[in-house]
């Protein structure tokens, strides 16, 4: 569904930004925050066209495509550094001599996933020491291979924030439909659809209160980070007609505030970059403005499921974001508590900040250099050979008992068979628990006589239609090294091991060698 809001209003414009920063310069421009617009417009929408010249946006959210351009300034003897690390954490150095770029993502060598570039960032915004180390494979000119110092952000020449990609129009909310916890970028999911986390501010999103882009657009003033920032471009993965836009910023680092960003480490992810965006809408005509007024209810995202590893995960419903901001939604007919990962509080904080900013005659409205692509679609990555899935090379034909089984019998099976754990079914063939040798040990010391008794009920299992790669990585994480296999109905249909993903490698291996 596109939401790109389209109405039949005469686009005459009233006003041009020149006007509007000749009012700011009188200090007679009426500035006023996205979450105030709805009323002031639906209370007589022309006069709220005429008399508002502003609207501030904002949003405060983690926005991992963000970064740095750093430069060190020339060591004696000089050095052309190869790798750098600031604090362990690696900033990519292919640039030149001394200039580096930090991506917030990337994490330290030695605290893994509690800190990354996003948490250099904020190091050097607050002021603080940072660790240099960096090494070169030496030349002529550049003789010295190793260099460690201590810095910050002010004995840096320049540190300049570029965003490849920030402050998507509306975001996706994520859900879990497996058995076993999840830790993805959108937080912590519970098991078996018990929460949905989202993104976005929904109604004060910046490019929600612009969403045919046509007065943010390139060379656009705008707050980033606590400082006066400008948007260089869409944003990578800028998908418009979808309503999934986004836009590339600049700002200068020495001028922003810790207030506006913080390093974030996501639970079992990853490191960020909690970034502060504010965008002020000019309102030229009724039509902008009657953007400017759209609410809660209007803006709808796709709640997905995230128990699916594919890039193209399921959908599972839809809603409103009045809906998600309320604290709970209805899927499959139950209620799902909901919780936001951006702060409505700090992106309120940053509107009345603009807003002040404007009033106080710091802050003048830029004219667009060129309008931002309204057609751009996301592509997906081109792939030359595909990860085979689950059902492909699972076992098909697996061993299984009851829960009313006994003990003995199920004993006698495994080592009959020579396996270490049997899955348990009920008359339907659905999987209802699974025993290992090391139950059954226990079962006879405690002198069980039952599978029911004794059986682990909460299974960790994979899909047939899962790509291998998701096993792989269920496996370390459990540090187990198979599972059982389920269809959407729960039934047992398969089993899979490490050793048939380890083969199916090698398999894959020969075909690629009898193609060429």
């Amino acid at each position: 569904m596109i939401f790109i809001y389209e109405y039949s209003i005469t686009k005459t414009f009233m006003k041009t930004i020149k006007q509007i920063n000749e009012k700011i310069r009188k200090g007679e421009a009426v500035v006023v925050r996205a979450d105030e617009m709805p009323e002031i417009y639906e209370e007589n929408p022309r006069k709220a066209a005429k008399e508002v010249d502003v609207v501030t946006t904002g949003t405060f959210g983690v926005m991992c495509s963000s970064g740095a351009f750093l430069n060190f300034g020339h060591s004696d003897p000089p050095i052309k550094m190869q790798k750098v690390w600031l604090n362990e954490v690696e900033a990519y150095t292919g640039i030149a001599a001394v200039d580096a770029y930090i991506g917030a993502t990337e994490l330290s060598m030695d605290k893994g996933l509690e800190y990354g570039g996003g948490h250099v960032i904020e190091d050097l915004v607050s002021r603080k020491e940072v660790d240099l180390r960096a090494t070169s494979y030496g030349s002529d000119c550049y003789p010295r291979k190793k260099i460690e110092t201590t810095l910050t952000i002010d004995d840096l020449s320049q540190a300049v924030m570029v965003n490849p990609r920030n402050c998507y129009q509306r975001y996706k909310a994520a859900i879990n439909s497996t058995n076993t916890i999840l830790h993805t970028y959108m937080g912590t999911l519970l098991p078996d659809k018990r929460n949905v986390n989202f993104a976005g501010t929904g109604e004060i999103s910046p490019l929600a209160n612009d969403p045919n882009l046509e007065v943010v657009g390139v060379g656009t003033r705008i707050f980033l980070c606590g400082a006066q920032g400008i948007i260089l471009g869409e944003g990578t993965q800028s998908s418009p007609p979808t309503g999934y836009a986004t836009i590339r910023t600049q700002g200068n680092l020495k001028e922003m505030s810790k207030e506006f960003l913080a390093g974030a480490s996501i639970l079992g992810y990853g490191a960020s970059l909690f970034i502060g965006i504010g965008i002020p809408i000019p309102i030229l005509d009724e039509r902008i403005a009657r953007n400017t007024a759209v609410r809660n209810e209007d803006i709808r995202v796709d709640v997905l499921d995230f128990g699916v590893p594919k890039r193209d995960r399921p959908v599972v419903g839809q809603v409103s974001y009045a809906e998600l901001f309320s604290g709970r939604i209805e899927i499959d007919g139950k209620k799902v508590k909901t919780s936001p990962l951006s702060s409505l509080k700090k992106s309120l904080e940053i509107m009345d900040t603009l807003k002040g900013w404007i009033q106080g005659k710091e802050f003048f409205l830029s004219e667009t250099i060129q309008p931002l692509p309204k057609d751009s679609i996301s592509k997906p990555m081109k792939q030359r050979k595909m990860v085979p899935f689950v059902g492909e090379i699972m076992t098909k034909r697996v061993i299984t008992a009851h829960p009313e089984d006994s003990i003995d019998s199920v004993a006698e099976t495994l080592v009959r068979k020579e396996i270490d754990q049997i899955p348990i079914v009920d008359a339907e063939r659905k999987l209802v628990g699974i025993v290992t040798s090391w139950d059954i040990t226990k079962a006879v010391a405690l002198k069980k006589k039952k599978l029911g008794d004794i059986m682990t009920r909460n299974v960790i299992n994979s899909r047939q239609d899962e790509y291998i790669d998701a096993v792989s990585r269920r496996f370390e994480k459990y540090k187990i090294h198979s599972t059982p296999v389920v269809n959407d109905k729960k039934e047992l249909v398969g089993i899979i091991t490490m050793a048939d993903i380890l083969h199916s490698g090698v398999t894959n291996k020969l075909r690629s060698k009898t193609k060429k």
